[in-house]
């Protein structure tokens, strides 16, 4: 294989983490995976002028009812391009002001799958994108049961992965980059990927559903550096930046970033199966204090 790229493919479905189509191009992923400021990144480009000034019109107009529901068309709008560009899932995310709010994705979500099937893209191409919060999670068991597929974002303990499970939840994204920073900004610095608090956690979340048979996608979220992706080599998907994506294609097989995670192929899967972590027991509660309490520990962090 010519590039760390290339190997991570040979182990995991490698997701772009992005809303600018030229990239998709460069890197041709499976899924796409996008969020507001992704997509405010993306409507820079001057192709996308004409798009832009549209969308501004509507809601002038009135056509548009407020300033969410036009990013919400922007955002599909992206998303329909990307959709055309990939195989896979497209993600497209609900407001954030609404992540404590179920009724109110609840109706997003309903929003964005009129939109893209207007547009043609298929129901199940689409992941309604919801913060892991317990009315999102209760969203998200709502729109499961109605066939409306979900990725519950912005995991970051066993407590969220257990309750995303419970849920039905199509998929979830443990956010490896948010954990490590957390640990950082208190000078709790990691030797390496193998001791990092982000990978760890991806690793248990792993073995606890793979343990119990949890058909729930795990896609590794939000990296800092390629060193945490090869960690998690084996792991059902990875969503990375171009940034990283770039790296991560330029660095060749000899590279010492990446050596010992060449080994063989069975070392990949071992980074996660053999996890010296046991699966935990407990999970939320009835009332979703257990789960809000590991939610506000590591929301801290700010980033993406």
């Amino acid at each position: 294989m010519s590039n760390t790229l290339d190997w991570l493919r040979s182990h995991s479905i490698v997701v772009a983490d992005t809303a600018v189509q030229q990239d998709i191009t460069r890197y041709q992923p499976i899924d796409a995976t996008t969020n507001p400021s992704l997509v405010y990144q993306a409507v820079k480009d001057p192709a996308l002028t004409t798009t832009v000034r549209s969308v501004r019109d509507a809601l002038t107009t009135g056509e548009i009812k407020s300033v969410s529901e036009a990013a919400e068309r922007l955002a599909v709008t992206l998303g329909v391009a990307i959709a055309g560009q990939i195989p896979g899932y497209i993600s497209t995310e609900v407001d954030a002001r609404l992540s404590f709010d179920t009724a109110a994705s609840i109706a997003a979500a309903h929003r964005i799958m009129a939109l893209y099937a207007d547009a043609g893209v298929p129901s199940e191409r689409i992941l309604i994108k919801l913060a892991a919060t317990w009315e999102g999670i209760d969203a998200c068991r709502e729109l499961e049961a109605t066939g409306i597929h979900c990725n519950l974002t912005l995991v970051f303990s066993e407590g969220q992965a257990l309750a995303a499970a419970h849920a039905g939840a199509t998929l979830i994204s443990p956010f490896v980059g948010r954990i490590y920073d957390w640990h950082v900004a208190r000078q709790q610095v990691p030797s390496d990927a193998q001791h990092d608090p982000g990978v760890l956690s991806v690793r248990r979340i792993y073995r606890l559903y793979k343990s119990h048979g949890v058909k729930t996608i795990i896609m590794g979220a939000s990296f800092r550096n390629v060193g945490q992706i090869l960690a998690l080599a084996g792991c059902d998907r990875l969503t990375i930046s171009p940034k990283l994506l770039g790296r991560a294609r330029a660095d060749g097989p000899s590279s010492p970033t990446n050596g010992a995670a060449r080994a063989d192929s069975s070392s990949a899967t071992r980074n996660l199966a053999e996890s010296v972590f046991a699966c935990v027991s407990r999970g939320p509660n009835g009332d979703g204090e257990t789960l809000r309490w590991d939610y506000s520990v590591h929301c801290g962090s700010r980033g993406t």
